[in-house]
């Protein structure tokens, strides 16, 4: 089943059930006002949510409605945890070759993470507001689960079952803060506004074969100023599968429902080399970082620009027939007032 969560004028929105061709939804009021309360409560509250989308999908719901993804929030417009992975790799190589800096071994086996902002998520088609656009301003390109109560010290066995749902993410990232951050040895913070998440989240089941029960076996697309920027197949190069994320933040903790947790950049190798940009038969970034970093691996400089203000980028991905599973996120860059 596909949820959303409506603007309505409520800090969490208001829950829905949605279509599969996302042109149609249902209040799922009478089983939860919110995403949160569903998960809160998951193993009473999905069968009841599943049978409204049987119900909606066949046409027999009652006052089924018009969906438009503009309307929504993100699915869980704050969360109790927001922690942010990087499970491609491939990615952290190239950040750290491109500086002349050596990949550390334990980066293969120990995942990257930091715990981001979680109370204040920005909506699909929401504008990215800055105070300025001489920060580096990008976007990445990512896949999210969102969990129910995870235990302390679950294995990634046991966490495959804890994941119950999933969506998109720009976790937008202003590049030229990150150094100074990192500097620090305390990580991201300012260099870390808020993430926009895609219109709808889904329940596993709705990616059919494409999701094998640790990753998304599909490409993300990424369109930057109406030009392809992106198509790196996510089910490729991923070091580590969303039920190893998972596990590595319970490690020492509990994590509650709710509990959204990233891939970070979803990043692809070409032949065992850097890959290439789409305008060049390659599969293309998930973030202008990568290709700056490339840019600068070969020609001693980066030449492509960050984001400005009136920038735009869209974020999707489709199924094998060519319908968009979670909707689109479609931001612009622009001044805060």
């Amino acid at each position: 089943m596909k949820l959303a969560s409506l603007k309505d004028g409520s800090r969490d929105g208001a829950l829905v059930v949605v279509s599969k061709d996302l042109t149609k939804c249902v209040s799922a009021a009478s089983v939860a006002k919110t995403l949160q309360d569903a998960i809160d409560d998951w193993h009473k509250c999905a069968p009841k949510l599943e049978e409204i989308s049987l119900q909606l999908n066949a046409g027999t719901a009652q006052d089924i409605k018009d969906f438009n993804e503009a309307d929504c929030m993100a699915p869980l417009p704050r969360a109790y945890q927001w922690a942010d992975g990087s499970a491609y790799v491939n990615h952290v190589e190239l950040v750290r070759k491109a500086r002349g800096a050596e990949l550390p071994d334990s980066f293969w086996t120990d995942p990257l993470m930091y715990q981001g902002g979680s109370d204040d998520f920005i909506g699909p088609r929401d504008d990215i507001p800055l105070a300025s656009d001489e920060w580096g301003v990008d976007f990445e390109a990512e896949i999210a689960v969102i969990t129910d109560d995870v235990p302390m010290s679950t294995t990634p066995e046991e966490a495959a079952k804890h994941i119950k749902l999933l969506m998109l993410v720009n976790d937008c990232s202003l590049r030229g803060l990150i150094p100074g951050e990192l500097a620090k040895g305390f990580g991201f913070f300012q260099s870390k506004p808020a993430s926009a998440f895609s219109p709808v989240c889904v329940t596993p089941d709705e990616l059919g074969d494409a999701w094998d029960g640790g990753k998304v076996n599909l490409p993300l697309l990424s369109t930057l100023n109406g030009q392809p920027f992106g198509k790196p197949e996510a089910g490729v190069d991923m070091t580590f599968e969303f039920p190893k994320l998972v596990a590595h933040v319970c490690k020492t903790r509990n994590m509650g429902a709710g509990a959204i947790i990233g891939s970070g950049t979803v990043s692809n190798k070409l032949n065992g080399e850097p890959g290439k940009p789409i305008s060049e038969g390659g599969l293309g970034y998930s973030c202008i970082a990568e290709i700056r970093m490339i840019e600068t691996i070969e020609d001693g400089a980066p030449k492509t620009p960050f984001m400005k203000f009136g920038d735009t980028i869209r974020i999707e991905m489709l199924d094998k027939n060519g319908q968009s599973i979670f909707g689109t996120i479609s931001q612009k860059v622009v001044k805060n007032p």
